[in-house]
C-alpha cells in the first residue's frame, strides 16, 4: 500500500516543483551558466533563505535539473524501444532514435543542459547523474541484445581494451567490436540532433526530417538490424 503523504510532504513537493519550473525558465532565458538561486527566489516571491532549504547551492539545483531531464528523456526512449508483439529490433531502434529527436525538439533547453556546453565551475556528481544518464544508452543496447550480432571488423588493441571494459560493464553479450559500432551510431544520432537543434543545418538540411530518417536507417543497417 502506498503511504499517504502528509500535508508538509505535499507542500514540500509542490514548492520543489515550483523551484524547478522557475529554474528551467531562467535557463531558457539566460542559459545554465547564469542560473541563480537568488533569481529563482525573486521570481517566486520567496526569501533566498527559503529556497536554500530546498537546494543548498546552485550546483544542487543544477544536479536536480539534470536528473529530471535525463529521466524525462530516458522514459520516452525506454517506452519507444520496449519489446512488443510484432516489433522487430529494427523498428525498436528507429523508434528509440526518433524519440531522442522528438524529445530534444520539444525540450531544447533541457537537451542543451544535458548535451550542450558544460556549465563553468560545475561538475556533475556521478553517483546522482550516471544512473539516469545511462537510461537511454541502456535502452538502445537492449535492442541490440535482442538482435543477431552484426559482423564487425577487428579493433586496434587500445580501442579493443577500452571497448572491452565498457562492454563488460554495460553489455557483455555484445562484445567490444559491436559496442564500437553502437558508439558510432550513438554519436551520429546525438551529433545530428545537436546540429539541428543548435542551428547548424541553417540553409542546408532544414528541415532535417529526411536527413535524420536516412541517417538512422543507415545506422540500423550498420548494426545488422
Amino acid at each position: 500500500m502506498t503511504a499517504v503523504r502528509t500535508a508538509r510532504e505535499r507542500a514540500r513537493a509542490e514548492l520543489t516543483a515550483e523551484i524547478l519550473d522557475a529554474a528551467r525558465r531562467q535557463i531558457a532565458e539566460q542559459g545554465a551558466a547564469a542560473l541563480s538561486l537568488r533569481a529563482v527566489a525573486r521570481e517566486l516571491g520567496m526569501a533566498s533563505s527559503a529556497v536554500y532549504r530546498y537546494f543548498a547551492t546552485r550546483d544542487e539545483l543544477l544536479t536536480a535539473l539534470l536528473v529530471e531531464a535525463y529521466d524525462g528523456l530516458g522514459e520516452v526512449v525506454e517506452g519507444a524501444t520496449a519489446p512488443g508483439p510484432g516489433r522487430t529490433p529494427r523498428q525498436r531502434w528507429l523508434a528509440g532514435c526518433t524519440a531522442v529527436r522528438t524529445w530534444a525538439l520539444a525540450h531544447p533547453h533541457q537537451y542543451a543542459l544535458l548535451y550542450g556546453s558544460p556549465v563553468p565551475g560545475y561538475a556533475a556528481p556521478p553517483e546522482r547523474t550516471t544512473p539516469p544518464g545511462s537510461r537511454v544508452p541502456l535502452a538502445l543496447l537492449a535492442v541490440l541484445a535482442d538482435a543477431p550480432s552484426p559482423s564487425a571488423p577487428p579493433l586496434a588493441p587500445d580501442l579493443a581494451a577500452q571497448a572491452g571494459a565498457v562492454a563488460d560493464a554495460l553489455a557483455p553479450d555484445l562484445g567490444a567490436a559491436v559496442l564500437v559500432q553502437v558508439a558510432a551510431a550513438w554519436t551520429a544520432l546525438f551529433g545530428l540532433v545537436s546540429f539541428e537543434l543548435f542551428g547548424q543545418f541553417d540553409r542546408t538540411f532544414e528541415p532535417a526530417d529526411a536527413l535524420f530518417a536516412h541517417v538512422v536507417e543507415r545506422s540500423a543497417d550498420a548494426l545488422g538490424l
